[in-house]
């Protein structure tokens, strides 16, 4: 007699070969808009911007914050500020999209998902970006991340945070005293 098997599956097209790589311009931001936050924020979280390379990685060149409060079930974004933002970024640099988001801490949190979601409106595949600006393992990790999906043939299931290679990326001027 023969077994019927359940088969799950993730499906992502393109995370498998996808991959980021990030100016030190936007860790420094990262790192500047953690220290200038409000009292009573946790974390902070932010645009991600910059290009798709023509193999594919993703190129990211600059960030803002995004003002926000969370708490253990919700996730509030000030949407209007995002976009003005972006409207004023791309003034300046046109040719600079948006590429995902980034938030401070270790790794992917509850509310991730929920802000994930809006930034999926955004742009198709974002990257989350995470900096883990309290050095809980002695040093300041940065990841990268993207959303993969967990179905069951046709039907999604759940999505996950799938971790991506990342690159820390210096054009010359910002190897300057570097060795």
């Amino acid at each position: 007699m023969a077994s019927e098997h359940t088969v799950l599956q993730f499906s992502s097209s393109s995370s498998a070969s996808l991959s980021a790589k990030v100016h030190p311009l936007v860790i420094f931001n990262i790192c500047d808009c953690y220290v200038r936050r409000p009292d009573q924020a946790d974390r902070v979280i932010g645009t991600l911007l910059g290009s798709i390379l023509p193999d594919g990685t993703v190129d990211i060149r600059n960030s803002y914050a995004v003002p926000h409060s969370e708490s253990s079930d919700q996730v509030a974004l000030d949407i209007d500020y995002h976009h003005n933002m972006l409207i004023s970024h791309q003034k300046v640099n046109p040719k600079e999209v948006i590429v995902g988001w980034y938030s401070t801490g270790l790794g992917v949190t509850g509310g991730s998902a929920l802000i994930h979601e809006f930034y999926s409106r955004e742009v198709s595949n974002p990257v989350h970006l995470t900096v883990d600006t309290g050095f809980s393992t002695g040093e300041g990790t940065i990841k990268a991340y993207v959303s993969v999906n967990l179905s069951l043939g046709d039907r999604q299931l759940a999505a996950q945070f799938q971790e991506i290679p990342l690159d820390l990326r210096m054009v010359e001027a910002e190897r300057v005293g570097c060795m």
